[in-house]
């Protein structure tokens, strides 16, 4: 087994910038207040702007510290593994606000979704063989989401014959 994650800083901070770049990119790509955005037919059950920084940043904190304890506790074909699917998570991740906000395509960004929640699927299988604490530190994130890819199914079945969904104007 490996050294707790508190014992390996370098482990946290090599997480924490993979996870901390993701998270930028997400802020660069997301622009809710553009008007392509705002002309979108949403469902009433969609969170107010601000809940998502507020669901965010919890999230990414679990994601390093799960994903950085999960490495320390893992072997060295864990970690390896792990640390792969970290990162295909992580561009997934950072993938959908391009998709959904710079490009303006709902549906693609629906299809990216899907795989990033098979991927989160991935990711806490490998954390939990590694570390059952931290694989179940990961799965506030998967639930966000699969309620993320809920909301956008449900922006694109409301604008799919629109402009606004395509990206038109």
């Amino acid at each position: 087994m490996g050294s707790h994650v508190i014992d390996a800083p370098g482990t946290i901070l090599k997480t924490a910038l993979a996870v901390g770049a993701a998270a930028l990119t997400g802020r660069w790509a997301a622009n809710p207040g553009s008007a392509w955005y705002r002309r979108l037919r949403k469902p009433p059950w969609q969170p107010p702007e601000r809940a998502f920084g507020l669901v965010w940043t919890p999230l990414y904190a679990l994601i390093v510290y799960g994903g950085a304890r999960a490495s320390a506790h893992g072997d060295d074909g864990q970690r390896a593994a792990l640390s792969r699917a970290l990162a295909a998570n992580l561009l997934f991740n950072a993938a959908w606000p391009v998709l959904f906000f710079r490009l303006r395509a709902p549906r693609l960004a629906l299809a990216e979704l899907l795989a990033l929640n098979a991927s989160n699927l991935v990711l806490i299988r490998r954390a939990l063989a590694a570390d059952r604490p931290a694989g179940l530190l990961l799965t506030p994130y998967a639930g966000w989401t699969v309620f993320a890819t809920a909301l956008n199914a449900s922006l694109w079945r409301r604008n799919r014959t629109t402009p606004a969904a395509t990206g038109g104007d």
